[in-house]
């Protein structure tokens, strides 16, 4: 009778296992999806693109407030570098605008699983984070990028905007921004010219 009892005790906990034992198998990672993963979570090629512009740069800015307005002018330095093993360019910058002392940091990208690239932008004169994605154009050697930012002048929560960023060569690029006016028209809002330190 001992011996029966105990032949149930070892079956009931052999079948309660099983299930655990099931699911640990199916849960041990598939070779050929974890390679794929690792490929996807990996800088690449279009990562090295980014590369160009870490570094240290003085810069000379002009802002519109409308297409009409006159130009106000100020400049600055940004302090570049990849980071993250390749996977992203930040910049710090730090300057002036409109008399007062501006700082800002962003992060550029290139998501893998997306197929673009991506950025994310803060400073010292805004609440919002500004976002933007979009293609790296070679032959014209643009990043170029729309979004949306909230428009503390306006009012709206996501005004569409884009940017093109220009390497001319290798100590100097150029960063233009782009929105629509109040009749709805695009007009360039701001244009820098950095040059290498």
């Amino acid at each position: 009778m001992k011996n029966l009892r105990l032949m149930l005790v070892l079956a009931a906990a052999l079948v309660a296992g099983a299930p655990a034992f099931a699911a640990e198998e199916a849960a041990k990672p598939d070779p050929a999806m974890m390679e794929k993963v690792k490929a996807q979570m990996s800088p690449g090629e279009p990562h090295k693109t980014l590369e160009p512009f870490a570094g240290k740069w003085n810069y000379k800015a002009k802002f519109w407030a409308s297409p009409e307005a006159e130009p106000e002018e100020t400049t600055g330095t940004t302090e570049s570098a990849i980071v993250w093993g390749g996977r992203f360019l930040k910049e710090e910058t730090k300057g002036t605008w409109m008399n007062e002392p501006f700082e800002g940091v962003g992060y550029t990208g290139y998501d893998n699983v997306k197929g673009e690239y991506v950025s994310v932008w803060m400073d010292s004169m805004m609440t919002g984070i500004m976002t933007m994605s979009g293609q790296y154009d070679a032959a014209a050697k643009t990043l170029k990028m729309a979004g949306a930012n909230s428009c503390p002048m306006t009012g709206e929560k996501a005004r569409p905007c884009r940017a093109e960023t220009k390497m001319v060569d290798a100590n100097h690029y150029t960063y233009s921004a782009f929105s629509a006016g109040a009749d709805g028209k695009e007009f360039k809002g701001m244009e820098i010219e950095y040059t290498r330190q």
